[in-house]
């Protein structure tokens, strides 16, 4: 019996994970905690057959009754392993488990960076705290890079705890798909000679988006053609400040703000290049998805984004738009040498298909667990 504890089950990266490490986990009964309220993951969750429990948490605030509740449930289903994801999880659940005499207790470390400005006052105090109390309280820890890994070593967490452990995914629906190309680019009103480059991330100062920004302003300056699609939540035409910038700099009529969606497949597909401008990163999960449908990616030498676009990808330097619009110009060049780009997609593909499948990840957890 695994019992996982999460902080939320909403739009992020580790909650994904979660949720395809119990659909693909065969061998092992599973049981989610979140110290939040509900989420997109939630409802998906219980559809597979795995309980989930919500305990109600507001942000910042631990409250007794969650404790005694999160105590009940560790002591109802009396699991092998409770595996805690984010911070607030590892402290809070991790510490709570250890306490209750679980045989084994592994946290789960996502954050590529801790940087102030860019990641929240409280959520680097309890980083910290993690780091004091990681002798102590988990028997491993999982990092999902080893950047990651390094960063929180750095920070004072126990280095022989450490396993890291990418991220998988669904190698069956993340597929090249000619037609869904050509839908999401007729959706766009893009036509086939028009290169469309595309960014999958939320809004957030890690993602550095004025970086590309500016970085595609630039290369409008030196008459590049192209486009551009922005998916993601907080992506859309109401967010002021970034169509403001947009507006500044002169690319406003080449990006397309497109919000929050739950096509990636056919959004990956119908972009030519995805371009990960960020400031900061653990482990990427949209490039690796976008190499999984064909696509090559530019990304920031940040967490494990270079070791992910691997040799069929360009790196620039985080924080800055000349070495990003340099690294998008050299994939814009490839574009034109069609015979090259095809086989420069089909590798993106092989190269994420033999390191970064859902049974390999899998596979990992079990010997984690099974120490």
């Amino acid at each position: 019996m695994i019992v996982h504890i999460i902080t939320g089950l909403g739009d992020g990266g580790a909650e994904g994970v979660l949720y395809r490490l119990c659909k693909h986990d065969m061998e092992c009964c599973h049981v989610v905690i979140s110290l939040m309220q509900g989420g997109q993951y939630a409802a998906p969750l219980r559809e597979l057959g795995v309980p989930v429990h919500e305990l109600g948490l507001k942000r910042g605030r631990i409250g007794p009754g969650a404790v005694l509740r999160l105590r009940g449930l560790l002591k109802q289903y009396k699991p092998d392993v409770v595996q805690t994801w984010l911070y607030h999880a590892d402290l809070l659940g991790g510490t709570v488990a250890r306490l209750m005499g679980v045989p084994h207790v592994s946290w789960g470390i996502r954050h590529g960076e801790l940087a102030p400005g860019k990641t929240k006052r409280m959520t680097i105090a309890i980083a910290h705290l993690c780091a004091r109390l990681s002798r102590r309280v988990p028997h491993a820890i999982v990092s999902c890079s080893f950047a990651a890994r390094d960063i929180h070593v750095r920070l004072g967490y126990d280095a022989a705890k450490f396993r890291v452990i990418p991220n998988g995914y669904e190698i069956d629906k993340l597929v090249p798909d000619l037609e869904a190309r050509k839908a999401f680019r007729s959706e766009l009103a893009i036509a086939e000679d028009v290169p469309l480059l595309g960014m999958v991330s939320r809004f957030h100062p890690q993602k550095d988006h004025p970086n590309l920004f500016q970085a595609l302003a630039l290369l409008a300056r030196e008459g590049r053609k192209f486009q551009v699609a922005l998916v993601g939540t907080g992506m859309t035409v109401d967010n002021e400040a970034l169509m403001a910038l947009a507006g500044r700099l002169g690319v406003l009529d080449r990006i397309h703000m497109l919000g929050r969606r739950n096509d990636v497949v056919r959004v990956m597909n119908g972009l030519d290049l995805h371009v990960l401008s960020s400031a900061s990163e653990g482990f990427p999960n949209v490039a690796a998805e976008a190499m999984f449908c064909g696509t090559p990616c530019v990304v920031t030498r940040t967490g494990d984004s270079a070791l992910v676009a691997g040799p069929t990808g360009w790196v620039a330097e985080p924080g800055d738009p000349v070495a990003l619009a340099s690294a998008i110009a050299k994939g814009l060049d490839a574009i034109g040498d069609a015979p090259a780009w095809q086989q420069r997609k089909a590798a993106a593909r092989r190269y994420v298909l033999g390191r970064f499948s859902i049974g390999t990840m899998v596979a990992a957890y079990h010997r984690c667990w099974d120490e």
